[in-house]
Formats: structure tokens, C-alpha cells, sequence
């Protein structure tokens, strides 16, 4: 992105930093967007994707799955969810950090 100068250094520099901020913020917005989390449960007979809001983006069951057993399948689907669900976070955790960290490092 080409910024304008107004001959003003500090108001240059100021112009600068915002663009230089705008940037980041979208590039973490693209990396939420993108964002999924993965859980896979019973050998891989059981996948659940989330997306950060916490809502399913998908979930897919294998047909040997249903010789688990409602009980067994129950289990494998729930904690399939709950790896969908730290990965999905510690995904949008890296995104948002790279906000916090001092740029002069």
C-alpha cells in the first residue's frame, strides 16, 4: 500500500504506523477467518471441525463408527469436539497475539 506524505514528518510517521497496524489487523482477521479446529476420535472414525465462534463446521462419522455403540459413539463424538475445540482456540490465540508483541523485537 502506497502511502501519501503530507511533508510533515511526524504526521508521515504517524500515517505510516497506522497503515503498518491496518495491515496486521487484516491479516489476523483472514487468519480467524480461515480458522478451524480439528478433533479426531475412536481411531479416526470420528472427525468434528469447529470454527471459532464454537459453532460445528462439520462432523463426519466413518461406518465401522456405528458398530461402536451409541454410548461409544457419544464418547468419541464428544471428544473429538472438545480437540476441535483447543486446536480451534489455540489457532485464534497465535493469530491475536501477533497484535500484542512489541514490533522492536
Amino acid at each position: 500500500m502506497t502511502i501519501p506524505r503530507s511533508g510533515d514528518p511526524e504526521i508521515d510517521r504517524a500515517l505510516a504506523q497506522l497503515a503498518a497496524q491496518t495491515a496486521q489487523f487484516e491479516e489476523v482477521g483472514r487468519r480467524l477467518e480461515s480458522a478451524r479446529g480439528r478433533g479426531v476420535a475412536a481411531d479416526g472414525q470420528v472427525t468434528v471441525e469447529v470454527l471459532p465462534s464454537g459453532g460445528l463446521a462439520s462432523v463426519r462419522i466413518a461406518p465401522r463408527a456405528m458398530r461402536l455403540g451409541s454410548e461409544a459413539l457419544s464418547d468419541a463424538l464428544m471428544e473429538a469436539a472438545r480437540q476441535a475445540e483447543e486446536d480451534v482456540s489455540a489457532q485464534t490465540f497465535a493469530a491475536t497475539q501477533t497484535l500484542f508483541e512489541d514490533p522492536s523485537r
